[in-house]
């Protein structure tokens, strides 16, 4: 029997302080992979989505937005945020269960968890797992792993990856046993050399199937097909007694790893798509197939344009519950032109394409013929994300049709949710509206953020997408940075020019520098080599300092190449005086730094206590010159006279990560001051309206825990008393009042 607590026992010890109003900043686009949409069979409008690194989400009363589940995760439980599988249970659909864990390698020390809901994710109760979960390892589009006999609710199975096998719940989920007569564990790894981890682990049991067709017994319905990741051998297994004995499916082919199966009841008919790698973000050759339950026989029902092309697999799947034969599946990392969707009214006989390409002569240029229109509007910047051909997307591994509204289906991509509420012109005149349709999913990895005194009040950098300039809080920034690259690492402003910034990316040579409050950059040629890590701008914006993810500290003094730094430890984090031009401080192993030439030459000035740690360093136009803050494996330094003078802050805090300072309370002249950090053994969010000299108060609630502290990163508003931004590493960025 496993363990089962409720989760909140988990944070009845932390009493709250203050009250604070926590709300998304909006981009309204998701920004992240989204695994799948899972709709609830028996009770209209019910339906949940997963993300990776981005915790659950429920649909909104309204149809349209969506309300995520899991921001109660604290520094805990922040593996929570990644999930593997969702159910919603056709018995009752007030339950939904949510299988969460991020990694199944060193990476995340957690065993998984079921998070059980009997109000449809209001409350949680959380049942421990003996193995770990991979929401963010390869293979998690495949599913869903975790499953409710529509004949029996209180049994559930789940697949498990590492060679763990298949499980089973007979008490909804309560407990868990594994199922001994399941001997094929799933043996794929996408490289099983890895050393990490992370590629070697076997992908293992990927979906589940109960055959609502076949006959029923007391323990539930008594034909289960199963589906397994294992390369060049038999992969998908059925029992036809409840679970009790398997077989492998007679006829079936090995050439390809099954990924999905998906159950058509009124056809009698299994339909899987194939896929030769783990994906979601690779996988260059498979095919779809059906099988006809009653006659044992298979169908290769793969599209003629995907044999012809040859170069990529089959992820999302979904057949429509309204109208029989009717079947849509999608290509997996079709990269060019785009990604692509398939629709039949014939159970797979014959296909049409949501758009249709050709290299016409003389020019050769690639003529795309988009039987759709393309709405954006919920997230304009997507626009500047996808320049090229591509619009429908990639890494299409989770595609449901509503199984109460024949017009309406999603999708997820590795970048948004897509869908149609006029998916049955498709079958007529072709031309349905796709649209962006992540309303309220926030989904982005916050590496870098601030908030300058002038102009707008935050400006991100973001893996994946790159970042924004949030003139309006809650409404979609029209445009990404542009030059768009993908992951920016850091951005910064100088202080005494505050519409001047600086961001660096995570390739090679990635710098750019705007004079405008970040609305327009232009792309600088001076950083050959460099990516990655930390960057600063001095107070005048007269150098760019670069901490590199590789090695060392760089300075880019009036425009000139980069030349490395002297003096400075590698891995240094590093921070500009905004007040003055010349200073630079760094920060390593409990030692600081300063630097009075553009960062050039640093020497020591102190040491911090018995830190053996230097995480993050504040600074701020609010300070004097000479004036800033470290934060420690021991706690937070104030320091002036450029770092002469030390005092460490006391308060109950006992470690920080990520600090800042903002505008004072009324009729104070002392900043206050922000950590994410422990105080009194208490794991949290802080501030200090007194410099933390003597207390904090905690900001993050039952509600809004906002996942791991040492995951977030912080910028205070200059302009604003208690208003405070925080990054996460999943759920994009928060701002509290």
């Amino acid at each position: 029997m496993l363990g089962r607590i409720a989760f909140a026992a988990l944070t009845a010890s932390l009493v709250l302080a203050d009250s604070y109003t926590w709300k998304n900043v909006h981009t309204g686009g998701g920004g992240g992979w989204i695994g799948n949409v899972v709709f609830n069979p028996s009770q209209k409008g019910v339906a949940y989505l997963r993300t990776d690194i981005g915790g659950a989400y429920k649909l909104a009363a309204d149809g349209v937005s969506w309300t995520p589940l899991l921001d109660f995760a604290d520094n805990a439980h922040w593996n929570y945020w990644g999930v593997e599988s969702i159910a919603t249970d056709p018995v009752d659909p007030k339950n939904v269960y949510i299988e969460v864990g991020l990694y199944t390698n060193s990476w995340d020390p957690n065993n998984g968890t079921i998070l059980k809901s009997s109000d449809q994710g209001a409350s949680f109760t959380s049942i421990s797992l003996p193995f770990k979960v991979g929401g963010n390892m390869p293979g998690r589009g495949a599913g869903e792993r975790l499953v409710i006999d529509p004949n029996n609710n209180k049994v559930l199975y789940l697949g498990a990856r590492s060679g763990n096998g298949l499980w089973r719940s007979t008490d909804a989920g309560l407990t868990w046993s594994r199922v001994t007569s399941f001997t094929s564990t799933g043996t794929y790894a996408e490289q099983p050399s890895d050393s990490s981890g992370y590629n070697s682990d076997p992908i293992g049991v990927g979906w589940i199937v109960f055959d609502t067709t076949g006959p029923k017994t007391s323990a539930g319905s008594s034909r289960i097909f199963v589906g397994v990741e294992t390369a060049g051998a038999a992969n998908i297994f059925v029992s036809q007694d409840a679970g009790v004995t398997w077989a492998a499916v007679p006829g079936q082919q090995t050439t390809f790893m099954s990924h999905k199966g998906v159950l058509a009841p009124a056809e009698k008919s299994l339909y899987v798509s194939y896929v030769n790698q783990a994906g979601p973000f690779d996988g260059n050759l498979g095919s779809l197939a059906k099988y006809n339950i009653t006659s044992g026989n298979w169908s290769d029902i793969t599209p003629a344009q995907a044999k012809a092309d040859g170069t990529y697999g089959f992820g999302g799947l979904s057949i429509d519950a309204q109208k029989p034969g009717v079947v849509m599946a999608a290509s997996l990392n079709q990269y060019y032109p785009d990604a692509q969707i398939w629709r039949s009214l014939d159970g797979g006989a014959n296909w049409s394409n949501l758009y249709n390409f050709s290299y016409p002569p003389p020019d050769y240029q690639l003529a795309v013929t988009r039987d759709y229109s393309w709405d954006i509007s919920t997230a304009p910047w997507i626009q500047s994300f996808t320049t090229d051909s591509k619009q429908i997307g990639w890494g299409i591994e989770g595609l449901a049709i509503d199984p109460f509204d024949s017009n309406h289906f999603l999708y997820g991509t590795g970048l948004t949710l897509y869908g149609s509420r006029n998916l049955l012109k498709w079958d007529t005149t072709h031309n349905i509206t796709l649209a962006c349709l992540s309303n309220g999913i926030e989904e982005t990895a916050v590496l870098g953020l601030v908030s300058p005194p002038q102009g707008a009040h935050l400006v991100t950098a973001v893996g994946d997408v790159g970042g924004w300039v949030h003139d309006n809080l809650d409404v979609a920034p029209p445009t990404l940075h542009v030059p768009v690259w993908g992951t920016v690492a850091d951005v910064d402003y100088a202080g005494a020019a505050p519409l001047s910034l600086v961001r660096v990316g995570n390739t090679a040579g990635q710098v750019a520098s705007s004079t405008d409050g970040g609305h327009t950059w232009s792309a600088l040629t001076i950083g050959a080599g460099l990516a990655g890590g930390h960057v600063t701008y001095t107070a005048n914006a007269s150098a760019i300092v670069w901490s590199p993810s590789s090695s060392g500290t760089y300075v880019s003094a009036k425009g000139a190449a980069f030349v490395q730094s002297t003096g400075l430890p590698n891995g240094a984090v590093v921070e500009a005086d905004k007040a003055n031009d010349t200073v630079v401080y760094g920060a390593a192993n409990g030692q600081v730094f300063v630097s009075l030439d553009y960062g050039k030459t640093f020497f020591y000035v102190n040491q911090l206590g018995s830190s053996k740690e230097s995480r993050a360093i504040a600074t701020s136009t609010l300070a004097k010159a000479g004036e800033f803050w470290v934060s420690t494996d021991r706690g937070i330094w104030h320091l002036t006279n450029y770092g002469k003078t030390v005092v460490g802050l006391s308060g109950g805090l006992s470690q920080a990560y990520s600090i800042a300072v903002g505008a004072p309370a009324p009729g104070s002249s002392t900043l206050a001051l922000y950590a994410a950090g422990v105080v009194n053994g208490v794991y949290g969010l802080w501030r200090s309206d007194n410099g933390g000299a003597s207390s904090y108060t905690q900001l993050d609630n039952a509600k809004n825990r906002l996942g791991s502290v040492s995951g977030m990163l912080l910028a205070a508003d200059p302009r604003i008393y208690k208003r405070i931004y925080v990054g996460t590493n999943g759920r994009g960025v928060f701002y509290g009042n």
